[in-house]
């Protein structure tokens, strides 16, 4: 049997511990079951933001009648837009190239599960069989779509991230697109096909779509959605699917009446959630405790309750971003590697992220309703595009329904509690505010001229030595995809002090 001192499982976010792995030179084992690179790579914010810019830029193109820009046409080559996704998403060949090629490392293409704590058997796709044994794992093996219970779903017909990055992705953009659920990537997914022309409805079973940001961004959004041409339902479940006449009907019902009635389209986009990739992976016979939803539980050091086992990304639950994913790495392998440090703790409290829908919308931080549910006193500012010369010169004018705004609340000693922008570069405006929130200082009143100020930061500093540098920024989590990584990841290429 094969021994390793590291194995990772997933080759997303995986990756980042792999490589301080190999730099570090222990021995290492990667064990990837599907395309390497990961969710974000395969079937998620990269492919996605591939094809939802191209909408933004016809959303733009409507838009730009308000400024006296008029443009002849605003069709969409469906060909050229797949052709680029494809050619970006074709990136896994050349990872899992490099990977086979790499000095100390093994390569296991198939699903593993784990037989102990410290081996793992890998099945093939042909039905081939592989153990090892490594000192130490990684768990980055994500998470996959939900299929909701919905009767007749099977026989009807569906299509859900990993199939529509895959073998059903359309030569064309769908006539009609029915999308089941409402939060990030059925709004994604909405304002995509909606630009190109395709007829959509959106089921969402709450009464509100994207559940996670503050309720006047939610109807903020849905306004736009129907102004866009997309029928929402909020409060209406789907109950039941069927094919009849080349058409696929979903039988829905209104939750709280109880009504029910029928909507046709060409095709059934599920996107309801996901759940733990966990349950592939025989945690039970390692010792690797999950919770009731099957995610794995990692306490603040990324460690699962097998000493010798931990887990990053989507896997265990905490937020389904890759930009978090990588921040879980990036801990995992400074403690792993770095045994002369002092250990870094995982912190949750500035979790940012953006939907790339249309508006966009940036979240960071708490929303009003769980600052007020915390028991917190706070306050709340509000501005809106238009309130600014870089909004009206965009075309926005007060009480224009797509008006967006900022949201900021911030407690009684001024420090930020969420952050919360909807509209135009939503995921750039909102990324300073994750800065500012993993600052964690701030200098007192009083200090006036620059050498009374100089006094005090260095005062600050003897207490806290990250005040006043470019830490809290590279200790940050960054927005992906978005332009916010153009500066922040500028901080990696800095040298040493001349």
């Amino acid at each position: 049997m094969k021994h390793y001192d590291l194995a990772i499982v997933g080759s997303g976010a995986g990756l980042v511990v792999l490589e301080a792995a190999l730099n570090a030179k222990v021995s290492c084992a990667i064990v990837e079951k599907a395309k390497f690179g990961g969710t974000c790579l395969n079937k998620g914010c990269i492919p996605t933001k591939m094809l939802a810019y191209p909408a933004d830029v016809l959303r733009e193109a409507l838009h730009a009648k308000r400024v006296g820009v008029d443009f002849a046409s605003t069709q969409a080559d469906w060909d050229v837009i797949s052709e680029r996704m494809w050619r970006q998403i074709g990136a896994n060949r050349s990872i899992e190239a490099q990977l086979s090629q790499t000095e100390n490392l093994t390569v296991y293409k198939g699903t593993g599960a784990f037989t102990g704590p410290k081996t793992m058997r890998v099945t093939g796709a042909d039905g081939t069989e592989e153990t090892f044994e490594a000192e130490r794992f990684v768990i980055a093996a994500g998470a996959r779509s939900v299929t909701p219970p919905i009767k007749g779903i099977e026989e009807t017909g569906y299509v859900v991230s990993e199939t529509f990055f895959g073998g059903k992705f359309p030569k064309k953009p769908w006539e009609s697109l029915i999308l089941i659920g409402g939060g990030p990537i059925g709004a994604e997914f909405a304002h995509i096909f909606s630009a190109m022309g395709t007829r959509v409805t959106l089921i969402q079973l709450t009464d509100r779509i994207l559940m996670t940001e503050e309720e006047e961004i939610s109807e903020f959004v849905k306004a736009q959605f129907e102004r866009n041409g997309i029928r929402v339902l909020t409060g209406a479940m789907a109950t039941s699917a069927e094919k009849k006449d080349g058409k696929k009907i979903v039988t829905v019902q209104d939750t709280a009446t109880k009504r029910t009635f029928t909507v046709e389209a060409e095709e059934i986009f599920l996107a309801s959630g996901v759940r733990s990739n966990g349950d592939s992976l025989a945690l039970e016979r390692a010792g690797v405790a999950t919770d009731a939803k099957g995610w794995i539980v990692t306490n603040e050091y990324l460690e699962t309750s097998q000493k010798n086992i931990w887990a990053l990304g989507d896997i265990n639950g905490k937020f389904q971003f890759r930009h978090k994913a990588n921040y879980e790495a990036e801990i995992i392998a400074h403690n792993l590697f770095h045994p002369g440090e002092e250990r870094r703790k995982a912190c949750y409290r500035a979790v940012p992220w953006a939907i790339f829908t249309n508006p966009q919308v940036g979240h960071v931080g708490m929303t009003e309703r769980e600052a007020k549910q915390a028991g917190l006193r706070y306050r709340v500012g509000t501005n809106r595009y238009s309130d600014v010369i870089g909004g009206r010169k965009m075309g926005y004018s007060k009480r224009d329904p797509d008006d967006g705004f900022v949201k900021i609340i911030a407690d009684d000693e001024k420090r930020l509690l969420g952050a919360h922008v909807v509209g135009p570069h939503a995921a750039i405006l909102v990324q300073p505010f994750v800065y500012l929130m993993n600052a964690g200082g701030k200098c007192p009143k009083g200090a006036q001229t620059g050498q009374e100020r100089s006094a005090v930061i260095e005062g600050l500093r003897m207490m806290c030595p990250s005040l006043g540098t470019y830490e809290p920024i590279a200790d940050s989590m960054v927005i992906h995809p978005s332009l916010n990584e153009l500066t922040a990841w500028a901080l990696d290429e800095l040298g040493e002090p001349d």
